[in-house]
């Protein structure tokens, strides 16, 4: 597995991700050395979706409003029906979301994560999955969607759902390690 010592990881969330796509990948980047920041435009703590009810409060590191994408090798987009739906509406999630596919640092989302992408108008010709009820949304954004356990477009590392983790964990380790991506 490839070590991420010196890396500083933003996990971009709000209130309702769901709860295993956020401690799951968490947990794999600080097994591999990265240093994880959880952003969120809510400060104190936010409360995750499990399954079919609230679950655990996780705390905020770090407000939006004071987060620097400049300071961060990489972003991780959890989904959950919630979350990604607040995010794509705040104009500063969005934008601290295109700032990484800009500077083409990896970009790791999952199930419902992609909305936020879809938002940055970023996505025209990049391959990726999602939860099934987002293609025709990617797919107006200009994406190539496909239904596969996890896809990398050139540091974008998309999967479809939880049961996904295992692949997407070690497929997003692998992108952070290998750092900023050239242009295609």
């Amino acid at each position: 597995m490839a070590t991420l010592d010196n890396k500083r990881v933003a996990v971009l969330t709000e209130e309702g991700f769901e709860q295993v796509e956020l401690t799951s990948p968490v947990d794999a980047l600080k097994f591999a050395g990265a240093k994880v920041d959880i952003i969120s435009p809510k400060s104190g703590c936010i409360k995750a979706w499990d399954k079919t009810n609230w679950g655990i409060e996780v705390d905020v590191d770090k407000v939006l409003s004071e987060a620097n994408p400049d300071d961060y090798d990489a972003l991780i987009l959890p989904g959950g029906v919630l979350n990604p739906d607040k995010l794509r509406q705040n104009k500063d999630a969005v934008a601290f979301a295109s700032a990484f596919l800009d500077e083409r640092k990896p970009v790791a989302a999952i199930c419902h994560g992609p909305q936020t992408l879809i938002e940055t108008g970023l996505l025209r010709g990049r391959k990726l999955t999602s939860y099934p009820s987002l293609q025709t949304d990617l797919k107006n954004a200009g994406a190539e969607w496909v239904d596969e356990e996890v896809v990398v477009d050139n540091g974008l590392v998309t999967s479809r759902k939880p049961d996904d983790l295992p692949a997407f964990n070690k497929k997003m380790i692998e992108e952070i390690a290998e750092g900023v991506h050239s242009r295609v």
